[in-house]
């Protein structure tokens, strides 16, 4: 047990950095309260960020990226955990400066660290991850704030990712009717069988950046993309409708941004963090994730990949072609 493997992300020359599987030492794990034996993790833009010697994600190398983790708990200081506990860890700072989930050990903080539900495996919770429970906070927030479902449509950006694909598949099956909007049009198959039954071409939903308000159509929004394609759907909503944003592909600006939707039309832009929210909330959307809100379909959604198949998923995704989500078996 005292080594294992890992993906590590070293910087073999100023600006570039290799993606290779060793193997490691328990002892060359920061401290922490909890030893996990991973099992399954997730592949997400984030990671890949980190693969590639991104600053903003990761500040040093050598690096073992994976901001997902679910497994089993083998030591635990604290007493909080047993060992043989099947536990979930995501966001906060696993595999971003710290080790992460590309690895078959994690040892992490016990404030990091969240029970996996009755009637969910660690297989089943990285089939979600951090997307899935982000998209599971996104449609949460629109509901608490009268997200109604015999008010039309739901537009769902960046639709084909982790974020999107997960969200088309839950509000589908809260009984919402869901449009997908995506730059990825040879998956229409694919987001017609998670259960949209409009399929919007990325451009258009770009078009008429320049005005100050557009056609009301949306009765709600879940937006992974960011950029002027969300003020758009801002723009775009009903009177009171809301957009739960948690994602920025297409940047962090909005440079055609006005107040006039929210004074003339009384939306919403609802920010969604998935990294840092408290513990309790976290668990809280697992359960539900879990329980009435479980998803019996998902698996239509992923891939299955080893670690020695991360680096070309890396590359996959970088390139913008992943579809939905990519588990990582680690054993």
């Amino acid at each position: 047990m005292s080594r294992f493997k890992a993906l590590l992300v070293t910087e073999s020359r100023p600006g570039l950095f290799d993606q290779a599987v060793v193997e490691r030492e328990l002892a060359e794990l920061p401290a922490g309260e909890v030893l996990i034996r991973v099992r399954y993790s997730s592949l997400n833009y984030k990671d890949a960020l980190s693969a590639t010697g991104n600053r903003g994600v990761t500040r040093a190398y050598p690096h073992t990226p994976g901001i997902d983790a679910a497994g089993e708990v083998v030591e635990c200081a604290t007493g909080e955990f047993q060992p043989g506990d099947q536990v979930i860890v995501t966001g906060y700072d696993l595999g971003v400066n710290s080790p992460g989930g590309f690895a078959q050990y994690i040892r992490v903080p016990a404030a990091w660290v969240v029970r996996c539900p009755a009637g969910m495996t660690p297989r089943e919770a990285m089939l979600l991850g951090t997307a899935g429970l982000t998209a599971g906070l996104c449609v949460e927030k629109l509901m608490h704030v009268g997200l109604d479902a015999t008010a039309g449509s739901v537009l769902v950006t960046g639709a084909c990712g982790g974020v999107g694909s997960v969200a088309v598949l839950l509000l589908t099956h809260l009984g919402y009717t869901v449009a997908a909007s995506t730059g990825k049009l040879q998956q229409v198959e694919f987001l017609h069988r998670l259960g949209a039954q409009q399929i919007i071409d990325r451009a258009v939903l770009r078009e008429g950046t320049e005005k100050p308000l557009l056609k009301m159509q949306w009765a709600g929004a879940v937006d992974s993309v960011g950029g002027d394609l969300l003020f758009n759907v801002v723009k775009s909503l009903q009177y009171g409708a809301s957009v739960a944003c948690c994602g920025l592909t297409a940047g962090a600006d909005m440079a055609t941004a006005s107040v006039l939707p929210f004074i003339l039309r009384g939306v919403n832009l609802l920010g969604v963090d998935s990294v840092e929210l408290p513990r309790a909330v976290k668990a809280a959307m697992w359960e539900k994730l879990a329980g009435p809100w479980k998803l019996e379909t998902l698996e239509q959604l992923a891939r299955e990949i080893t670690l020695e198949e991360l680096p070309e998923a890396i590359s996959q995704i970088l390139a913008g072609r992943m579809v939905g989500r990519m588990l990582v078996r680690i054993d």
